[in-house]
């Protein structure tokens, strides 16, 4: 707008324009004078130089120009027009400003407006004019010089350190050479002027060490390295920029020493620790294939995880053999030959243990013989057994018969009905039909010749029969009989046949039956199904490790990799012809365990390499791996039962025929002891102990017994029962004896908690029972971790008769918790039923009266609400009182106040038990609300019947207080 304005002027004033133009007066003329004067005035422009060059260091205001800023003016020393008076820059958003130092002069100064920075813009370019003061002090009709360049250059200040680009370096040199260059290290400055951004030196800060590093960052070693001496250096390292300002923080270069190039794996641990639930966890995450720039041409690997020494010969489910079958879908009707030793089967009492897993190690001494019952007497077509087998080759020259199962006669004669054994590393099953079946000439005996009989492995042996067709199986795989041999039916006899394990009964043709043709080695799961035979997908179920090798995301192995597992996934086969696919495919390869609590251990594990190369008659050699896999313990759960573990009921619920539910609030509950973290050292001062943490996990339990304390039950008065219902919804059995109920099977705690509270014990001669104690303990993994022993005690609510003859002294008022029924029966019998009353009636009920006499003597010094206290609390005695009292007189003697005060301890001591009993009645289970309201509610309606003779009853329980003193 100045200038628009100062160029207008000197135009309007030649054209005689002005403010009063057109107008009348001498004021127009007046003012066009003066115009005219100072244009005679001002006559020249200011002058200034056309180019400036300045300097202006960084973070700082004042601008260095060359030639110094001076704008001149010819009509000085004329006021004003020969004067400056501002310099104008012409730009946007640019940091400087022109000030006027000196009007007269004309010399002026440029100068920042805000911090420079080098960083942001190196140089600014810009125009400058120069003004001067016009023709008076108004500032009108200023001049403005020609228009000037100005250059301005930033100058820098060496404000950044050098820093690396990477915080550190590794380099891997081979030992006993020399290298012009290991690695390069770079730093950069950010610095805006070459002087301070340039990297000018680096320097190794670490002394000692075989190394040194040029101006460039090249780092080489002085010396050759030996791997023996040294297998890794680490060296700290520094940088200088061109103003010798060191790098803000040093970088760690990391060199690696290998030795002398011998083809083999790299990178792999000997050791590999599995925690329990981790799922697949990789084996070989960074291995490679060193081949010393061999040139090959493929390469196969063979992983092999040997497990043979781990239980049945992997990690697999340790449940019973009946849990097993189950849950793999086996059909019912399976009979376990082996069983964990028990009440109901101690056939196996005596057998070695071989672990907890329910291996039974014969020892060529032993033998069991199975009770009669057991297995059906005669076997149908179609049947099967199964078993695991652990077995060597047989001692001494001569081989004998080693038995496994074996069904002969038990008296008189030895014929072998059937039988399965191992002779001279072969299995042999044994199958003689009866005479009345078929009078023909039939397969009898099958053999099997198999490597696996005699390896001391585990195998898994299933013989499907299906007469004349016998099949064996053994880990999944089938196999037929190499021979068959025909025989004769056995003739027809009435000897009683003996099934043994572990050997053969001989009770004919020697002096005294015994066993013989004994068995060596270990068995484990063997088991008959009469009638059915198991199918393959049953066989590969019981039979499948719960470990193996595993390879995580097959998609990702690669083109031009092939693999291969064997059925039990413990051998892993892998082919390729690129070296760096087999290495990223090894990687992938991983370990798996999916048992929630493995069997903890040693896993060994070989990986073998066969390379081929080209056209090469001799190729380089891959040294084995040796490896293993360390399994680590599992924290083992704590089982724990809770419940109410007392109660009482009437007699009545227990003779009923639903009976008393005992658990009816049994709760299971699993948690693990797990160790804190470590407290806050900056609020101690000190690290805190660490403290076990419960934390509460689910897992299944395979069993559960309910035992019965202090003697078997009475089946003639007594029993447990569980409704079949609650059982089959839940997948579980039970067995039920004189000595408990055992509930069994596969299933979660939730399952077991159903089916407990669904227990019910009953007494239809309840009248003799005192108290019944019942302990329940539950297990995992075939009693592996076991649950504390809850016991429970209930106890009957007997009720309390009072003959009519027996003199009375004291108010009986009946106990809170009996809960007693009103018989009309004769005087005569109450009578009979009360004279040998138990000692537990007496003691409760001299100490009521005790309880009473107190209440009553209170009740005598409140002289004012006497009366209408009594009539309460005995129409209230009228509900609760079930004895048949019609002709029972009380009589209060007022001497007995005098003796209250001086009761003897024993005294004192009985009504402190009666409160205990009364508040151990309060505990009383909410299950068994419903039959106490039932109860109740029968107690009312014959309280109501009775009302009817409450006019009498009151005048004889009327207090006589007439005589008493207040």
């Amino acid at each position: 707008m100045l200038t628009g304005r100062l160029c207008w002027v000197p135009l309007l004033l030649a054209l005689g324009v002005g403010s009063g133009s057109g107008g009348g007066g001498g004021g127009g003329g007046g003012s066009r004078r003066r115009r005219l004067l100072a244009a005679k005035v001002n006559k020249h422009k200011p002058w200034i130089e056309t180019s400036y060059h300045g300097v202006i260091t960084e973070n700082n205001d004042t601008v260095i120009l060359d030639p110094p800023l001076v704008a001149l003016d010819k009509d000085a020393p004329v006021p004003f027009a020969g004067e400056i008076c501002a310099f104008k820059i012409h730009g946007q958003e640019l940091p400087f400003e022109a000030v006027v130092l000196n009007k007269t002069s004309g010399e002026g100064r440029l100068r920042a407006k805000s911090p420079i920075d080098c960083e942001l813009q190196k140089e600014y370019t810009f125009i400058i004019q120069a003004y001067d003061c016009g023709a008076g002090p108004r500032e009108t009709a200023w001049k403005k010089s020609h228009k000037a360049v100005v250059h301005i250059q930033v100058k820098d200040v060496n404000e950044f350190a050098p820093t690396f680009k990477e915080p550190a370096y590794k380099a891997v040199v081979t030992e006993g050479k020399i290298y012009d260059s290991i690695l390069q290290v770079e730093a950069v400055d950010e610095d805006c002027s070459p002087q301070y951004s340039q990297i000018c030196n680096y320097e190794i800060v670490t002394t000692d060490v075989p190394f040194a590093i040029d101006r460039n960052g090249n780092i080489r070693n002085t010396e050759k390295l030996s791997y023996d001496k040294q297998h890794q250096y680490e060296i700290l390292v520094t940088a200088y920029d061109c103003g010798q300002k060191p790098a803000a923080q040093d970088t760690l270069v990391q060199v690696d020493v290998k030795p002398v190039c011998k083809p083999g794996w790299q990178d792999w641990t000997k050791r590999i620790e599995y925690q329990p639930g981790s799922g697949s966890v990789p084996l070989f995450p960074s291995i490679h294939l060193e081949t010393c720039d061999g040139a090959v041409s493929s390469i196969q690997i063979t992983i092999e995880l040997h497990t043979n020494y781990i239980g049945k010969g992997c990690d697999r489910e340790t449940y019973s053999e009946k849990s097993l079958q189950k849950l793999c879908g086996a059909s019912s009707g399976i009979i376990d030959l082996l069983p964990s030793p028990s009440a109901a089967t101690n056939w196996t009492a005596g057998l070695l243990v071989d672990s907890s897993e329910m291996i039974f190690k014969f020892d060529g001494r032993q033998g069991a013989k199975i009770p009669d019952g057991i297995v059906p007497k005669n076997l149908t077509d179609q049947f099967t057994i199964t078993m695991w087998m652990k077995h060597g080759p047989s001692p001494g020259v001569r081989a004998e018969k080693e038995t496994i199962l074996c069904n002969s006669d038990k008296t008189e004669m030895n014929r072998h009905h059937y039988a399965l054994y191992v002779h001279n590393c072969r299995l042999v099953f044994l199958l003689r039909k009866d005479f009345d079946q078929a009078d023909t000439f039939r397969p009898a005996e099958f053999h099997w010749k198999l490597d696996q009989i005699c390896d001391k492995e585990w195998h898994y042996y299933v013989i499907n029969v299906e007469f004349p067709v016998v099949t064996l199986y053994m880990d999944g795989a089938t196999y037929e009989p190499y021979l068959v041999t025909n025989d004769w039916p056995i003739h027809p006899s009435h000897i009683a046949m003996q099934l043994t394990v572990g050997a053969c009964w001989q009770g004919g043709e020697v002096t005294k039956p015994r066993f013989a043709q004994f068995f060596h080695g270990s068995l484990a799961s063997l088991t008959i199904r009469p009638g059915k035979m198991e199918s393959q997908k049953v066989i590969s179920c019981l039979q499948a490790c719960k470990e193996g090798l595993d390879i995580n995301s097959l998609e990702s192995l690669g083109q031009g990799i092939k693999y291969h597992f064997n059925p039990s996934q413990s051998i892993l086969v892998m082919e390729g012809d690129d070296i760096g696919n087999i290495n990223h495919a090894l990687q992938k390869v991983s370990y798996i365990n999916s048992r929630q609590f493995p069997t903890a251990g040693v896993r060994r594990l070989k990986v073998s390499s066969k390379v081929q190369c080209f056209g090469e008659d001799v190729c380089i050699s891959i040294p084995d791996m040796d490896t293993y896999v360390m399994v680590l313990q599992a924290i083992e759960p704590q089982i724990t039962l809770r419940g109410t573990d007392r109660f009482w009921r009437p007699a009545a619920q227990f003779e009923s025929a639903r009976g008393v539910i005992l658990f009816p609030d049994i709760r299971i509950v699993s948690t693990l002891a797990k160790a804190e973290a470590p407290g806050d050292l900056k609020t101690t001062g000190m690290a805190a102990p660490k403290s076990a943490v419960l934390e509460e996990m689910l897992h299944n339990l395979d069993f559960c017994d309910i035992l019965v304390l202090g003697g078997d039950l009475d089946p003639r008065q007594e029993c447990l029962e569980l409704n079949h219902s609650e059982l089959h919804q839940r997948h579980l059995d039970a067995t039920n004896s004189t000595a408990g109920y055992s509930i069994y099977g596969v299933g979660s705690m939730s399952r077991y908690e159903q089916v407990l509270r669904h227990i019910r014990y009953r007494n239809w001669h309840s009248a003799s029972l005192e108290a019944r104690r019942f302990r329940i303990k539950c297990s995992e993994l075939n009693g592996r971790y076991t649950s504390n022993e809850f016991t429970l005690e209930v106890s009957v609510l007997h009720e309390v008769r009072v003959s009519d003859k027996e003199h009375v002294n004291h108010l009986i008022v009946q106990p809170p918790f009996l809960q007693s029924v009103h018989h009309p029966e004769s005087r005569s019998s109450i009578q009979r039923s009360s004279v040998v009353p138990s000692i537990a009636t007496v003691v409760i009920i001299i100490s009521v009266c005790m309880l009473v006499f107190v209440v009553a003597m209170g009740v005598h010094r409140v002289r004012i609400a006497h009366q209408h206290f009594t009539e309460e609390a005995e129409a209230a005695k009228e509900a609760e009182m079930d004895w048949d009292d019609s002709a029972l007189t009380i009589t209060v003697n007022p001497m007995e106040k005098h003796e209250a005060p001086g009761r003897g301890e024993d005294d004192t001591e009985e009504e402190e038990e009666e409160e205990e009993e009364e508040e151990g009645d309060e505990d009383i289970s909410s299950s068994s609300s419903d039959s106490d309201d039932s109860e109740d509610q029968e107690e009312e309606r014959m309280g109501r019947g009775r009302r009817g003779q409450s006019g009498a009853r009151q005048a004889q329980l009327e207090w006589d207080d007439s005589a008493l003193p207040y």
